[in-house]
């Protein structure tokens, strides 16, 4: 409306400016006319008006020309933009509505604006039962506050990815891999886009596959272990033959008995705790201790493969990451293992630790016959093994299991220099 009014307002000014000028100039001109032409001035006098309409008529279409052109020029852009608006808002649409991923829209106060079709039915309800409520009730209780968190960290603008366990259909327990997004409209941020994808079969495939790969490496690992506690037993039957036939017990000999005991105590304990089927249990772990419970298992096939297990633990003091400790020693087991069967003999494994300000570093250094760069490009698929006998699944989990603790494993090897396997983890 305002803008109406300063065109009006331009044109009547211009109007009157020119009526104004006409009036002066043609009076002017008019007393010329009559001091020197009567009949001239007389013409003037009959057709000035008429010419002033002329004049005025012409200025005044280039004016309302000027100003018409830009609003018709405004309004293609309106209309363009306006199109433009509707395929966005289309493809927005399509993608909301067709996504193969749960796809939300939550306020500033933590309350359901938008859920598409895929959402409804993983949450097992539709979208008019939940829009503008709190949806805190469908996260389970020991996710709330470190979902809560987030949340308050994505509307402070930083998009934030995690994974937690909602009720879902029939109140079962579902596991979502989430996204949040912050919604920014003219620099301010008005809410939290979400997208959720439903990993519970996925994760449920992926421990079994884990489960089944420990238990692999266990069966392998149980011929070395007996083994290697067929040894101290021999000992042990040997003091105890001689106590009966000399009727003494030599405290010397009770000593090394109770060493050996020790011996098979802690190598079968750790077999025990490895074999047992147990829940993922996350806590703070000392990387150093875990790695040298690993080594006394490792050390029975070690030895019968005349291979050496060398641990250079690092000097910065302990090292704690947050982890599942029985998954963690799988993935050490499997690698330590590989390191030593891929020594023909009398050759050695190295782990070796450090830490930087926010990482802990594993490195397992073999003395092996190396692999060339297409092999170590293709270490980590499922199925896909270096040695004749080998499933391919034990890096495969590996993998999974280091990237389940937000870490990075990678590999460095060279033809008869042996390989170096790098286990990258967060500090706790």
């Amino acid at each position: 409306m305002e803008e109406s009014k300063k065109i009006a307002a331009k044109i009547a000014v211009v109007y009157i400016v020119i009526g104004a000028l006409w009036i002066i100039f043609s009076d002017r001109f008019s007393l010329i006319l009559a001091e020197n032409e009567m009949g001239a001035y007389v013409f003037f006098q009959r057709y000035k008006g008429w010419l002033f309409i002329l004049i005025t008529g012409f200025l005044i279409y280039i004016l309302v020309y000027q100003r018409a052109s830009r609003l018709v020029e405004s309004a293609e852009k309106l209309k363009n933009k306006e199109k433009q608006l509707q395929k966005s808002n289309q493809h927005y649409q399509s993608l909301f509505h067709h996504n193969p991923d749960a796809v939300f829209e939550i306020t500033r106060e933590g309350k359901l604006a938008a859920l598409n079709p895929e959402g409804e039915e993983i949450i097992g309800r539709p979208v008019d039962d939940l829009k503008g409520k709190p949806l805190d009730f469908l996260i389970h209780p020991e996710d709330r506050d470190y979902v809560k968190e987030l949340f308050r960290k994505t509307l402070l603008g930083k998009p934030e990815k995690f994974e937690m366990n909602i009720f879902g259909k029939s109140g079962n327990n579902r596991l979502l891999r989430c996204t949040l997004l912050p919604i920014i409209v003219d620099e301010k941020i008005i809410g939290v886009f979400g997208m959720a994808r439903d990993i519970t079969h996925y994760r449920e495939n992926e421990e079994m596959m884990i489960a089944s790969e420990k238990l692999s490496v266990i069966g392998q690992l149980a011929a070395a272990v007996a083994h290697e506690i067929r040894n101290p037993l021999t000992s042990l039957k040997g003091f105890v033959q001689l106590m009966q036939v000399t009727k003494k017990a030599d405290d010397k000999h009770l000593g090394i008995m109770l060493s050996e005991i020790e011996r098979i105590n802690l190598i079968s304990g750790e077999m025990l705790i490895l074999g047992k089927q147990q829940d993922i249990l996350f806590g703070k772990e000392e990387v150093n201790d875990t790695i040298k419970q690993v080594i006394v298992l490792m050390e029975a096939q070690a030895n019968l493969d005349n291979v050496g297990i060398d641990f250079a633990p690092s000097q910065d003091g302990p090292m704690f990451v947050n982890a599942d400790q029985n998954q963690l020693k799988q993935v050490l087991i499997n690698i330590i293992k590989n390191g030593v069967e891929a020594i023909d003999d009398h050759g050695f494994v190295k782990v070796v630790t450090a830490k930087t300000e926010t990482q802990a570093l594993i490195k397992v250094q073999d003395s092996g016959a190396g692999m060339d760069q297409e092999r170590i490009d293709r270490l980590g698929e499922p199925f896909y093994s270096t040695k004749e006998k080998g499933t391919g699944l034990g890096l495969a989990v590996c993998k999974k299991i280091v990237e389940r603790h937000q870490g990075e494993i990678t590999y460095e090897s060279e033809k008869g220099k042996g390989t170096t396997v790098t286990i990258t983890l967060p500090l706790s």
